[in-house]
C-alpha cells in the first residue's frame, strides 16, 4: 500500500503504483508516471512527462522533469524517463528533452546523483554511474555505464564519457572521454586509467594491462591518431577488451581529449 503525506499535492492525472511513499509537501504533475517502490522524502517536485521506474529513491529539493532551460523550447511535450533503483540526492535538477533532439532525457538504473547535480536536457545516463556533488552536465551529454564523475565535474554539451571512464574533482570536459581512461584538469586531459575501478568490476590483471598498454599506444606513442587507432583495431581481434576503444572512436563526434 502507498503512503502518501497528506500535504502532498499529486494532480489527478498522475499515475502511482503500489508501494510508493510520497513525502510531505511533494508536488507531482499530470504527466507523471512512479513506479512500485520509489520513495520521495519532503518538497520533491516532480512535473513534465515524467516516467520514474521501481524502487528509487529522491531527497528533498530535487526537481525532476523541470522544463529545459533552452530559449528555443516552446513548450512541446518532450520526456524525461529514469530506470529502476536509482538514488537521487537533495536538489538534484534534471530536465526534459528538447524537440531539437529525439525529445527524451533517459537515465538508465542504479545510478547514484549526488547532491546539488544538474542533467540538462537530451542527456543519456547509462547503469551504476556515480555523479559526486555539483556535478554539471550540458545539453545532450551521452555518460557510458560504470562511469564516475568527480565533484564539480563539468562536462561541455554534446560531449560523451564512454563505460568505465571517471573525472578528478573539478575536471572541465570539453570533448569526449574515451572508455576506461582517467580525465583531469581545466580543461580536462588524459591522466591514466580507471584502474582501481576495473579491479572493483571482475577486470582480471591481463585485461588491465592489455588496457594500460592500449592507452599508452593512444596517448604516450609519438604516432598520429589515426595510426594509433588502426593499431588498437588491429589489437582487439585478439584482445576483446579493447574493442570499447574501437567502438568509442566511432561514435565520437567531437574529438577525444589529448
Amino acid at each position: 500500500m502507498s503512503k502518501i503525506h497528506p500535504s502532498a499535492i499529486i494532480h489527478d492525472g498522475a499515475m502511482l503504483a503500489d508501494n510508493v511513499e510520497i513525502g510531505p509537501y511533494c508536488v507531482i504533475g499530470e504527466h507523471v508516471s512512479i513506479g512500485s517502490g520509489t520513495r520521495l522524502e519532503a518538497h520533491v517536485v516532480v512535473a513534465g512527462h515524467t516516467r520514474i521506474g521501481s524502487n528509487n529513491r529522491i531527497y528533498s529539493f530535487a526537481s525532476i522533469g523541470c522544463d529545459p532551460q533552452d530559449k528555443k523550447y516552446a513548450g512541446e511535450p518532450t520526456q524525461l524517463l529514469i530506470g529502476d533503483g536509482n538514488t537521487i540526492f537533495q536538489s538534484v535538477t534534471i530536465s526534459t528533452g528538447t524537440a531539437q533532439d529525439e525529445g527524451v532525457t533517459q537515465i538508465g538504473n542504479d545510478n547514484w546523483i549526488m547532491a546539488y547535480v544538474h542533467i540538462a536536457h537530451d542527456c543519456k545516463i547509462g547503469n551504476h554511474t556515480i555523479f559526486a556533488n555539483n556535478t554539471t552536465l550540458a545539453g545532450h551529454v551521452d555518460i557510458g555505464d560504470w562511469v564516475i564523475l568527480g565533484g564539480f565535474t563539468t562536462v561541455h554539451q554534446f560531449c560523451k564519457i564512454a563505460p568505465h571512464a571517471m573525472t578528478a574533482f573539478t575536471a572541465a570536459v570539453a570533448q569526449d572521454v574515451p572508455p576506461f581512461v582517467l580525465a583531469a584538469g581545466n580543461r580536462a586531459v588524459p591522466n591514466g586509467i580507471n584502474s582501481e575501478g576495473l579491479k572493483r568490476r571482475g577486470f582480471s590483471s591481463e585485461q588491465i594491462t592489455n588496457i594500460k598498454r592500449a592507452y599508452k599506444t593512444l596517448y604516450r606513442k609519438s604516432i598520429p591518431f589515426v595510426d594509433a587507432r588502426q593499431m588498437l583495431e588491429e589489437q582487439c581481434l585478439t584482445q576483446p577488451e579493447l574493442q570499447p576503444f574501437v567502438d568509442f572512436f566511432a561514435a565520437s563526434t567531437r574529438g577525444i581529449i589529448r
